[in-house]
């Protein structure tokens, strides 16, 4: 059991708190204007979407690019901050009133695992909640025939006709690029208003030579009778905007949902014979997150011992840059190969932090000896 804290593990917990805060905020802000701002101005100007709407929709998306960020700034920070006393000579002094290796890394873990929580929190109440409502903004915007609803998905209207989806994604292969729209329903009225018909499909898809609907029932509404008809297959004759209904479609993105609805689009895609391989890959990366995080942080402090004691600043950002690089990427790719080799995502997801915490705990023993 760890002793109560002391004043120098406050401090250097405060240290290492405040670099990676300074860091995070650096890192979101320019994530803010590089891929944020600069990527919404080509929209500017279709429909009734504006700079103002551009910068509302940018503003609406700092609680998810917080999440997103916050690995990677932790580790810079990490890094940093542990440099900084490096440098100073105040880690060497802080190890002679009695701070040790192992103390020391429970006084960075701490602040950086409340911080953590925060963002887990975050990640499944905040920034899901912003992100649909700038997209459901962006698409209302955008185009006057689309509505964004939170519990029912996009709705879309063509003539007499409405169409309702519960969830979309962009797809592509070697040979093509479409939009699929999964948990469709189509209601189509008559010139005086009355319901006609009501279809439902289990998926339509647009490749830019029209709508295809798989799995249709459509049951038909006549003055004295009902009838209903089913087919594998059905072409809907419809000029409906699918670059429009894409952007919208960003609302479903997997990466950008809770761990709740992407548990659930995983037993609806399995229910129904559906790739849910995407849907796993980010279900299983939001438990990971906090693993992650303290992986990083945790490698990195052998490295306070040693090369950035006589490192300047540079150095360190240089060094925590291409620790949480080379981490990501080598991350990354066993994800992608775990999509491709269908092997179980918790695999490609825990071998990355293990070979980096075998590695900093071997550079940590030697480093003690």
């Amino acid at each position: 059991m760890m002793p109560f804290p002391r004043l120098h593990d406050l401090y250097a917990a405060r240290v290492v708190t405040v670099t990676v805060m300074l860091t995070w905020a650096v890192l979101v802000g320019m994530d803010l204007v590089v891929s944020g701002l600069f990527s919404e101005i080509d929209d500017i100007g279709q429909g009734n979407y504006g700079f103002f709407q551009a910068l509302t929709y940018v503003l609406y998306s700092v609680p998810r690019r917080a999440y997103t960020m916050f690995p990677t700034a932790a580790v810079i920070g990490t890094l940093m901050g542990l440099g900084q006393l490096a440098a100073t000579s105040e880690l060497t002094a802080l190890r002679a009133l009695g701070l040790s290796r192992k103390r020391l890394s429970a006084s960075v873990a701490v602040p950086l695992l409340l911080l953590t929580v925060v963002m887990i929190l975050n990640g499944e109440t905040l920034a899901p909640w912003a992100q649909r409502s700038a997209d459901g903004m962006k698409a209302s915007a955008k185009s006057k025939d689309l509505i964004v609803a939170q519990y029912s998905g996009l709705w879309a209207r063509e003539g007499d006709t409405f169409l309702n989806a519960r969830t979309g994604q962009e797809r592509s292969d070697e040979d093509r690029h479409w939009l699929e729209l999964s948990d469709v329903r189509l209601f189509e009225f008559d010139d005086d208003g009355r319901l006609a018909s009501v279809a439902s499909a289990a998926t339509a898809e647009h490749d830019g030579g029209g709508w295809l609907l798989r799995d249709v029932r459509r049951v038909w509404f006549e003055e004295r009778s009902v009838t209903e008809t089913s087919v594998d297959q059905e072409r809907w004759a419809s000029q409906l905007d699918s670059a429009a209904l894409a952007t919208a479609g960003n609302l479903w993105r997997p990466r950008y949902q809770r761990a709740a609805d992407l548990r659930s689009g995983i037993e609806y895609r399995r229910r129904n014979g559906l790739d849910a391989s995407e849907y796993e890959e980010h279900y299983w990366g939001r438990w990971f997150y906090p693993i992650n995080v303290l992986a990083l942080c945790l490698a990195a402090i052998p490295f306070a011992f040693g090369s950035l004691r006589s490192g300047g600043l540079g150095r360190r950002l240089f060094i925590g840059v291409v620790f949480a690089l080379g981490f990501w990427l080598l991350q990354n790719q066993f994800v992608r190969l775990a999509g491709v080799y269908q092997f179980d995502f918790r695999l490609a997801y825990l071998v990355p932090p293990a070979v980096m915490l075998t590695v900093s705990f071997l550079l940590f023993r030697r480093r003690s000896g």
